[in-house]
């Protein structure tokens, strides 16, 4: 039987993506336009990326940008040339809104549905007003919406009476025979920079991604003070740049905790698997994250997380994998974090055998809810 044909229209090659569209491709013949040929801020090989990618895919790149918003010229021949029987696009962007246009014109029949990355806070707290009218007036129009969460889906269809088949959970998936595949070279990477930090023995807390103002580093750093001051085994790790490394820095020497605050520098692929591998605990304090993929990834690494409920990954968090806590609220920050302090362990051998993953597959779950579009 013939797989039915995807066109989809999406901002960038992720990472996060790379195993979820090649699932997606098992099920349907899938093509994807890309309207940035790299992530921006960030120095990714491209190359390694568009390797892994068992589908077929292209660049737009000429068109009008204005702000962070994006339109590229040639869908309509794009879609004309490609004849798929499901066009999606992302958010309620400009380019979901041409789709929509190009329909109500009669120029396509296709079914046409959306990527929605936010997180339930997200869904409840609307960046803007503007946005939130955009969101009520385009989800009428749409056949389909494709979200991260249940919780998120259970939003959808209450507040505007979607049903099941109208709305597909698909949270971030990473697979993790793809990231472990490469033991001994990640265990090595791991040794070295226990070796380097002088971490052995030590309770490391480690953040990943970019340092600004949504990840509420500076804010965190700040309430969580007094606990790195008190606790002489406890290290927190800085993995990644950004524009408010500078703040990071200052509040680092004004409070002191120079011996306690490592800023590692930016890494990808199996160096930063290796901080995975070196550390006792995640966290993510982000007070605003549609999910948070880094959190799949220390799961992936056995690595216990200590989650931001605003974030999006918070509903993959449970009693065996690590804590949620609310950000804004430093009396629960420190509460939480010195509960998870005591559940961690100190770092000692760095063998990935011995950090079994604490995420489950669901890969099945993945598949049954894509096979709605079927």
């Amino acid at each position: 039987m013939r797989k039915k044909k995807i066109l989809m229209f999406h901002q960038v090659l992720g990472t996060y993506r790379i195993d979820q569209f090649n699932l997606l491709n098992e099920l349907f013949d899938l093509e994807v336009v890309y309207f940035y040929d790299s992530m921006q801020g960030l120095k990714i090989n491209q190359k390694i990326l568009e390797e892994q990618c068992n589908y077929r895919f292209s660049y737009f790149l000429r068109g009008i940008k204005y702000g962070d918003r994006v339109f590229r010229f040639g869908m309509y021949k794009k879609i004309r040339q490609a004849k798929p029987d499901i066009i999606m696009s992302y958010e309620y962007s400009l380019a979901t809104q041409y789709l929509l246009l190009l329909r109500s014109l009669g120029l396509i029949r296709q079914k046409i549905g959306t990527m929605v990355d936010d997180s339930l806070d997200m869904c409840h707290n609307v960046q803007t007003k503007a946005r939130e009218f955009v969101r009520n007036q385009t989800v009428k129009k749409l056949d389909f919406l494709v979200v991260m969460s249940d919780e998120v889906a259970r939003f959808y269809r209450k507040r505007f009476g979607l049903n099941e088949q109208q709305v597909i959970v698909s949270p971030i998936l990473q697979l993790t025979e793809r990231l472990r595949k490469e033991p001994d070279k990640i265990e090595i990477y791991a040794q070295n920079y226990v070796e380097k930090y002088n971490l052995s023995g030590k309770k490391v807390l480690l953040f990943v991604g970019r340092f600004v103002s949504a990840k509420a580093l500076p804010l965190f750093l700040t309430n969580i003070s007094s606990i790195l001051h008190e606790r002489n085994d406890t290290r927190l790790v800085l993995v990644g740049e950004g524009p408010e490394k500078e703040a990071l820095i200052t509040i680092t020497k004004e409070k002191n905790m120079d011996d306690k605050v490592i800023f590692a520098g930016k890494y990808q692929s199996q160096e930063l698997y290796g901080w995975y591998l070196s550390a006792s605990g995640l966290v993510l304090s982000s007070i605003s994250e549609t999910f948070g993929a880094v959190v799949n990834e220390a799961l992936i690494f056995g690595l216990p997380v200590l989650c931001s409920q605003l974030a999006g990954a918070s509903s993959i968090i449970n009693a065996k994998n690590g804590l949620t806590f609310d950000p804004l609220d430093k009396e629960d920050t420190v509460q939480k974090l010195n509960l998870f302090l005591e559940q961690i362990k100190v770092v000692d051998d760095v063998s990935l055998a011995k950090k079994p993953p604490l995420i489950e597959d669901f890969r099945d779950d993945f598949m049954s809810e894509w096979n709605k579009l079927s």
